[in-house]
């Protein structure tokens, strides 16, 4: 059993992987890019064939039922890469069998099970890591430098447009995806880490007002959507979401007016700054198209830099970037998201539990 985050420091860490799907690959790759500091020892899917592909692979042992694996255990921390209503009794069974959890996003589809995941890791005393792995693309540092130094000045107004595509095939692959019980719609999953962004970057969100809609896709969840925010700074907000874009994704971006500032990251995933401009110019601003970075992938390349603050933080180097608890304000954003949409009213913040 481990005990109160105790450092690990004389050995590699050693990872264990639930669900060996379409996410995980970036998981496998980024914790290859971290060899000399950790190494994966377990893999595990309900899919036999998928276990033992990913097994292979990586020289990894495999196993078909989470209860087993950690019933044998031999790993420091386990990486949930499952369907998102499964994370909280998964993160549970974890926590309690005294492993670290690392989870995809979003941590849970409930807000009342995100709270659970939190306060079963708190009393067995393990880290609980949530998937953000955007924050760390060297776009969005850049934003997020400016916005902490002050340079937009007052913050007057942000949109976020996600327009990307999911076809029918992309549904049908997996019975899951597109359930309200483990999946949830184009907010929940598809641009779940742009409502992170949208808190993350800008600050406490006051209030949304919001409509989704499935207008194409045979999905008991929404394929498009739009909100409209309230900062508690003020500011005012707007999210554009649809992944009936035809025929390919479109683009992943995030623009911010400010009193001192206008910048525009666009893409495909927040992946090139389209415009950058301030009253205080400074000399790296003459080098800031150099943060442009091309990705077929929507996901981008900030996994393997999530993943270093992942290990320097079981290794007792550093304090996690988005714990249980950092989590959970980007889940709540996006429950409230729902209930407005559900209910045709607006929905202040914080939630009442």
């Amino acid at each position: 059993m481990l005990s109160k985050y105790k450092p690990i420091t004389d050995r590699k860490i050693k990872f264990a992987l639930v669900g060996c799907g379409r996410i995980a690959a970036n998981h496998f790759g980024s914790l290859e890019k971290h060899m000399a500091a950790c190494e994966l020892v377990a893999v595990c899917d309900i899919i036999p064939s998928r276990a033992d592909q990913a097994a292979d692979k990586y020289n990894a042992k495999a196993y078909y039922s989470l209860e087993d694996m950690l019933e044998e255990g031999g790993f420091d921390a386990v990486i949930l890469t499952t369907p998102s209503g499964l994370h909280p009794p998964q993160t549970i069974m974890c926590a309690e069998a005294g492993y670290h959890v690392v989870t995809e996003k979003p941590m849970a589809t409930r807000m009342s099970d995100g709270i659970e995941m939190v306060k079963a890791c708190d009393k067995a005393g393990v880290r609980l890591f949530v998937v953000k792995q955007n924050r760390r693309n060297e776009t969005i540092q850049m934003v997020k430098k400016a916005v902490d130094e002050g340079r937009f000045g007052r913050i007057y107004s942000v949109a976020c447009n996600v327009f990307w595509t999911r076809p029918q095939e992309y549904y049908d692959h997996d019975e899951w995806r597109g359930t309200w019980e483990f999946d949830g719609g184009a907010f929940m999953n598809q641009a779940s880490h742009y409502v992170d962004l949208m808190e993350w970057l800008i600050g406490s969100v006051e209030s949304v007002q919001s409509y989704t809609a499935t207008l194409a896709r045979n999905i008991e969840t929404e394929d498009s959507g739009v909100v409209a925010i309230k900062y508690r700074s003020g500011a005012l907000g707007t999210m554009n979401v649809s992944m009936l874009t035809y025929p390919k994704n479109l683009e992943g971006s995030i623009t911010i007016i400010g009193e001192k500032g206008t910048v525009r990251v666009g893409g495909l995933a927040v992946n090139k700054i389209d415009h950058w401009e301030f009253a205080d110019k400074r000399p790296e601003d003459e080098n800031v198209m150099n943060a442009n970075y091309a990705t077929t992938s929507v996901y981008g390349f900030g996994h393997p830099l999530y993943y270093a603050n992942v290990i320097e933080t079981l290794q007792g180097k550093a304090a996690p970037l988005t714990d249980g608890r950092e989590g959970l304000k980007s889940l709540e954003f996006l429950i409230a998201i729902y209930m407005s949409a559900r209910d045709g009213k607006k929905v202040s913040l914080p939630l009442v539990y």
